[in-house]
């Protein structure tokens, strides 16, 4: 959490540079870092290297296009500064298991058959829930992906007031994380978002007393905004007896989820827990409605 801001800086910088050359000195200037110092941060908080990112990013817009233009394959290794497009083909079917032509033929058909058999498809494991959870939508998206072939979505439909709000989300039990230390990780990508969107997670005991919270609501995410990774940190007490997460939206708007990640931290990994005690007053006051 403590170099948050610095990842989140580089990966809104790289996202807007894709089709562009990218070289070491170019994310020495983003970031402000040396370079030794800033690969065990981002290596830490992303899971791979800056250059495996980009390249990871670079393959996916090209499966993406490869699925929603006819643009050439050839055209589409230039684009993402791949040298030739052998090269491309090669690290293309290392991600993807298919090489990019019959990449596009065969998940083109098999995207086809399911949007004609499966028009309403619930997502595994996923349920909607809030306070007008009517007025939005959940499903699926094979073209705004950030990794691999799929992203989920929420997005606002008939929405009429701005305190409406939505979530696409997930419970499990707790037994396996008591003790320990959480983190959730995702990467999320907005889209005019007017009201408020965020990860979120709360940690509950067999009474649904709330034990741990975090909505994001001290770091919103507004407007527009292109994949970003964002993540939550909280305490698993022994008392705890289920785990809720997921995305909110708060309005209208639409957000996007992808590359989910939880994963057990140490202590030295600041939470990001929303104290309720905080707001909690010592003694009673102002009885009189006077002061």
């Amino acid at each position: 959490m403590k170099y948050e801001w610095v990842i989140q800086k580089t990966i809104t910088w790289v996202e807007s540079h894709l089709h562009e050359q990218i070289s070491a000195n170019d994310i020495d200037e983003v970031t402000g870092f040396s370079k030794y110092h800033f690969h065990r941060i981002f290596q830490s908080s992303v899971g791979m290297s800056v250059s495996e990112y980009i390249r990871m990013r670079r393959l996916t817009n090209a499966a993406s296009t490869l699925l929603n233009t006819d643009e050439r394959i050839i055209d589409l290794a230039f684009y993402y500064q791949f040298e030739s497009q052998e090269s491309f083909t090669r690290a293309f079917k290392k991600l993807y298991g298919l090489p990019p032509g019959q990449y596009r033929k065969v998940m083109g058909m098999m995207k086809k058959s399911k949007e004609e058999a499966i028009m309403e498809e619930k997502i595994k494991g996923w349920f909607m829930s809030g306070s007008h959870p009517y007025n939005y939508e959940i499903g699926i998206d094979q073209t705004n992906v950030h990794q691999g072939k799929a992203s989920g979505y929420l997005k606002s439909k008939t929405v009429q007031d701005k305190d409406e709000f939505a979530t696409m989300m997930q419970q499990f039990k707790a037994n396996s994380f008591k003790g320990q230390r959480v983190k959730l990780s995702g990467f999320i990508k907005t889209n005019n978002v007017k009201q408020f969107s965020g990860l979120w997670m709360r940690v509950d005991s067999a009474t649904e007393d709330i034990l741990q919270f975090d909505n994001m609501s001290d770091r919103p995410i507004l407007g527009t905004n292109n994949w970003n990774k964002y993540s939550i940190v909280l305490d698993v007490p022994e008392n705890s007896a289920t785990i809720s997460f997921g995305i909110l939206l708060t309005g209208k708007g639409e957000v996007w989820l992808d590359g989910l990640s939880f994963e057990i931290v140490d202590k030295d990994t600041p939470s990001t827990n929303i104290s309720f005690e905080n707001h909690l007053l010592e003694e009673p006051t102002n009885l009189s409605f006077e002061e």
